[in-house]
């Protein structure tokens, strides 16, 4: 064997068995905290929360104190008690939020946190949730930059093990959001729109290498492509489907749940594998004939691209099921949400990257170890497809 096809055996293995044990297809244990700035007075800012139910009412009870709201929200919860919970306790509730989150004016004092108004259960992408509005009062505003920090979940209750806090702000003229986590906990509005985006960018990057389930999706396309150009095509046609659904959420005009979604994208990544292993006895036929076994007809070409079409719909909702986009989200959030797309798919370009080349030269040096692999491959994504949705049909996962 020659040493550029032990070289590509080499990436490609490498390259499969990091994909393979990098992240659990569970790996996305998330919570998203949605908090909207504006502007109460000259000096006070206003933020209406929006905190899952469950998981507010668990780290405010223990880290507040307050078993009797740990009990009434998630050990014996009464349906349609949920508002009622609430208002008897809004001070352990108050307590934990001003505590996690705080605002400043940037460079002086921290702002004082007050309860402004009830909090309203509601559901949102068929997740409980709390929504509440809290008054900082500042000693200084006009003219101000605020520091805003965020350390929202996760607590000892163990039920997460991130959080993304999503902020939208408009203060003292100045309009924009950001993404705040365990990594970068904090912002001022005074940041450049670069930094804002760069954040959201790097958030798509970090959801499409923590999620293994999209890699799987796209190796199978990588493996079921014999040309750059087939590649190519699938995934911009991959990228365009899922670009149309993800702003589409983001508008608020489509809306899946995620229990219906996940499935599908299980359900794709097996499909895609699938199809690949089921033309691997055509391309062996056409091999002994004597005829190109890279070259598909235009009918299964075209086939194989709206299947692809038709799965990056699904995909797309996927990705904007992992901030739980809805119809509340503004313009300017818009923008920012379209960087996450531009990271997710810097990261997507970067597997094909790596992963084609090696695959292209081992087919053309060594066509029957080149099979093998891939039809191995193919064999694993397969099996982890199935078994996610098996799984996620049954809510395991």
């Amino acid at each position: 064997m020659r040493v550029a096809s032990r070289i590509a055996i080499l990436v490609l293995l490498v390259t499969a068995s990091l994909l393979l044990t990098a992240v659990p297809a569970d790996a996305h244990v998330t919570t998203v905290a949605y908090a909207d700035l504006t502007a109460a007075s000259t000096t006070d800012v206003r933020v209406v929360f929006d905190l899952q139910y469950q998981l507010l009412s668990a780290s405010a009870a223990q880290t507040q104190n307050d078993p009797g709201l740990f009990a009434a929200a998630i050990e014996h919860p009464r349906q349609g008690a949920e508002n009622a919970v609430l208002a008897d306790h809004a001070t352990a509730i108050l307590a934990y939020t001003a505590a996690r989150f705080t605002v400043a004016v940037d460079g002086g004092s921290r702002c004082v946190p007050h309860a402004d108004g009830p909090a309203a259960f509601h559901s949102r992408d068929a997740t409980d949730y709390a929504r509440f509005a809290v008054r900082y009062a500042c000693r200084a505003g006009h003219g101000n930059a605020f520091l805003v920090r965020s350390a929202l979940f996760p607590d000892t209750e163990g039920m997460v093990k991130d959080t993304k806090t999503i902020v939208t702000y408009a203060l003292e003229g100045r309009n924009g959001s950001a993404a705040l986590d365990a990594a970068h906990p904090q912002f001022t509005t005074a940041q450049a729109w670069t930094d804002r985006f760069a954040e959201f960018f790097l958030l798509g990057a970090e959801h499409l290498l923590t999620g293994i389930d999209h890699i799987l999706f796209l190796v199978a396309l990588i493996i079921g492509s014999r040309r750059l150009r087939d590649v190519v095509l699938a995934a911009t046609c991959f990228t365009l489907a899922h670009s149309i659904t993800f702003l589409l959420a983001a508008l608020g005009l489509v809306h899946v749940p995620s229990r219906v979604v996940e499935p599908m994208i299980a359900l794709s990544i097996a499909a895609v594998a699938a199809a690949y292993l089921w033309g691997v006895r055509p391309r062996r036929s056409a091999r002994a004939a004597g005829t190109d076994p890279r070259a598909p007809s235009r009918s299964a070409a075209a086939v194989r691209l709206g299947i692809v079409f038709c799965f990056g719909l699904v995909h797309g909702l996927g990705f904007a099921s992992a901030l739980n986009i809805q119809e509340p989200w503004s313009w300017t959030l818009l923008w920012s949400l379209l960087v996450f797309n531009v990271g997710i798919e810097a990261v997507q370009l970067t597997i094909i990257a790596i992963v084609f080349p090696p695959l292209m030269l081992l087919r053309r040096r060594e066509p029957r170890t080149a099979l093998v692999l891939s039809a191995i491959t193919a064999v694993v994504v397969l099996l982890f497809g199935l078994g996610w949705t098996v799984q996620r049909v049954l809510g395991l996962g």
